[in-house]
């Protein structure tokens, strides 16, 4: 597939970030965000999920932080831009269908939450903005932490409920697999507590930074909102 027409200018400078809990929509949105306005997607949340998939096939011992480090600074993980969307590389290989599955996504919020691990990756992600300043960045600390100066903020949140349901259709169309909503909506709660309350880069809010709550929007109405909101701050953008 094709990618959208992306700015290269070294002129042309903008960060949008769009952080919130899962089941948002934060990923789907920003790559629909990015084609429009022409912008590279960031997809920090794959970045976190290939280093629990790498934990986990390397036999990585789990209560051993610097083993854990360690092994996701060699993966030199990165991103193969010429694909749409971006493909996540670890050791130059793909790791895009990986970073699904089931024992990926219970381990991803445990190894975020390690700090040593968590400063690799905000480096690893700033030196990307430093490489490709036209950015739509989603994740859980993209405005707080990683790009506090971002020129657009964003933050999506919803129902738990409706994002387990959301998840589950993802994962069904992804995987053609079934999972259980309320199992879902459960582990999205837990997910929530330990994002919220680690120590480094926790999930919140940006003091200005848009927040929308998507529980009763279509992903339409959310695209429509956040390109309606970045033109008016970005106004070039439409140009």
């Amino acid at each position: 597939m094709s990618g959208p027409v992306v700015i290269d200018s070294p002129r042309v400078s903008v960060i949008i970030t769009i952080d919130g809990p899962a089941g948002t929509g934060k990923s789907s949105i920003a790559r629909a965000l990015a084609h429009r306005l022409g912008l590279r997607v960031l997809d920090t949340g794959a970045m976190y999920r290939a280093a629990a998939a790498i934990v986990i096939d390397h036999d990585v011992p789990r209560n051993d932080v610097r083993a854990i480090s360690a092994k996701v600074e060699e993966a030199d993980l990165h991103f193969d831009w010429t694909a749409d969307p971006p493909t996540m590389l670890a050791w130059n290989k793909s790791m895009d269908e990986r970073i699904r599955d089931a024992d990926v996504n219970e381990f991803v919020s445990i190894i975020a939450a390690m700090s040593e691990v968590r400063r690799h990756m905000v480096r690893k992600q700033q030196l990307i903005a430093r490489q490709y300043p036209y950015l739509v960045s989603e994740g859980r600390d993209q405005g707080s932490v990683v790009f506090p100066q971002a020129d657009v903020k964003f933050y999506l949140t919803a129902d738990v409920a409706v994002r387990a349901r959301r998840r589950a259709e993802q994962i069904r169309e992804e995987n053609e697999r079934i999972v259980d909503p309320d199992e879902l909506a459960r582990t999205l709660t837990r997910r929530d507590e330990i994002d919220s309350g680690r120590a480094d880069s926790p999930l919140k809010c940006p003091d200005d930074a848009i927040a929308i709550d998507t529980t009763e929007m279509s992903f339409d109405e959310v695209l429509e909102r956040l390109t309606r909101d970045v033109l008016a701050l970005k106004p070039e953008l439409g140009r």
